[in-house]
């Protein structure tokens, strides 16, 4: 892992405000939904108060009229600024579009070329009904590789193995709310790093925008969800061809490969239904459009993404914008838009799925408990050294229990869809 220094006071700060969420902002009934609605309410809406309405907001006509999405989002990457919504605020299950957040977060830390022979028990909390990519225990992969198998596959046995290379599942999903919180992505909720559906895990089109424009300013982040194949290790010197799932890249499914687009991320989850953020770049302009959980089937959340990059390119480029894509940091100059919030705007509460597990509660309470007290440490120690020292390495290091069990058989993309051997066709 690629050496970082001591964690600095905001670090520290953004980690405190993780662990809120991890413990004590996920309501656990429809009344405690209703309080988090009223203190969205309260403190206002980021991005500006149009986000924040219910319908459309639209600085220009002719939007596509067959848009089913329960929240959708069109935005200027360059200039952040939000050409159309639909519910840009409304809080759904993301599905494996968080893998955004989790890349954006823990992309940086290692180098692709570093080696990692996988355990047992980096594989054995992989929940059941995962999509995977075909990591196997005893077998030595790079980081390049296991991040393919995340973007291209988004396998979640890639995730949960450069999770534990992170230091556990626990520290990294405090990590990534840390990271959410930097980014101003005030609608999500993280309870597991791969985004499957958990009570509690929640995002909106808003955030996940902020994900992919975040990410996409990673080199290494572009290369890989505009990656169509790679070849992936199959035990000794044997390999197997891994496909990109994201359709509008690969014109699988019988759609065609939109003109221009650079990735970014897809999802599919029983719960969310699918999900998608793709980015696309013509005549200079780079446009971001995120859609969630539309009405119909598997293929429609691909062919709304590019009706709304159709009119972003089209009409879109005269529209005023309803708000902006909040920029990263907590300086004067990062400070996001923020308005009052309608008491009438309820899409906060009505779609917020009951609180995390007890068990990750406590995961997550303990690993953000292991990184501020590290963390801690090292600022003090950092503080006694004064000039004549280094800076003290911090070593927060935890542990996940294995949750039992063997690793458990990718889920299909729909219902109707099958699952292959090692890399088939499948989506979550």
């Amino acid at each position: 892992m690629r050496e970082s220094s001591p964690l600095s006071r905001r670090a520290l700060l953004g980690l405190a405000a993780a662990a809120v969420p991890l413990t004590a902002t996920a309501p656990a009934s429809a009344a405690g939904a209703r309080s988090a609605g009223a203190r969205s309410a309260a403190a206002g809406v980021v991005g500006g108060e149009r986000l924040g309405l219910g319908g459309v907001q639209a600085g220009a006509a002719g939007l596509p009229k067959k848009l089913t999405a329960q929240a959708w989002l069109v935005a200027d990457r360059d200039t952040g600024e939000v050409l159309a919504s639909y519910n840009a605020h409304r809080r759904l299950a993301p599905a494996s579009t968080l893998k955004m957040l989790f890349a954006d977060t823990v992309l940086p830390k290692f180098a692709p070329g570093q080696r990692y022979r996988v355990t047992e028990a980096d594989l054995a909390d992989i929940p059941s009904g995962s999509s995977l990519v075909g990591v196997q225990a005893g077998t030595t992969y790079t980081v390049e590789q296991l991040w393919q198998g995340v973007f291209l596959r988004s396998g979640n046995d890639a995730v949960h193995v450069l999770s534990h290379m992170n230091g556990g599942i626990a520290r990294t999903v405090a990590e990534m709310q840390a990271r959410a919180a930097y980014l101003h992505a005030l609608d999500t909720h993280v309870v597991s790093p791969d985004g499957f559906d958990h009570p509690g895990q929640i995002s909106s089109a808003y955030d996940l925008t902020l994900f992919a424009r975040a990410g996409l300013g990673n080199p290494d982040f572009r290369r890989h969800c505009g990656t169509r194949t790679a070849d992936f290790p199959a035990g000794g010197k044997k390999t197997f061809q891994i496909q990109n799932t994201d359709r509008l890249l690969t014109g699988a499914w019988g759609l065609r490969p939109y003109a221009g687009l650079l990735g970014v991320k897809n999802g599919y989850t029983s719960h969310a239904g699918n999900t998608f953020t793709g980015a696309a770049t013509r005549g200079g302009r780079t446009l971001l459009v995120t859609v969630m959980h539309p009405a119909e089937g598997s293929n429609a959340v691909y062919e709304q993404t590019a009706a709304l990059l159709d009119w972003g390119f089209g009409a879109g480029r005269a529209a005023r914008p309803v708000g902006l894509l909040a920029a990263p940091g907590g300086t004067k100059g990062g400070r996001p838009t923020v308005s009052p919030l309608p008491k009438e705007h309820s899409a906060h509460a009505s779609a917020t799925p009951p609180g995390p597990s007890p068990l990750r509660l406590a995961e997550g309470a303990a690993g953000t408990a292991a990184l501020l007290g590290a963390g801690a440490w090292a600022v003090l120690r950092r503080r006694r050294a004064g000039t004549a020292g280094a800076p003290a390495e911090a070593a927060a290091a935890e542990t996940v229990p294995p949750q039992g069990g063997r690793r458990r058989a990718r889920a299909p993309e729909t219902p109707t869809e099958t699952a292959s051997q090692q890399g088939g066709r499948h989506r979550r």
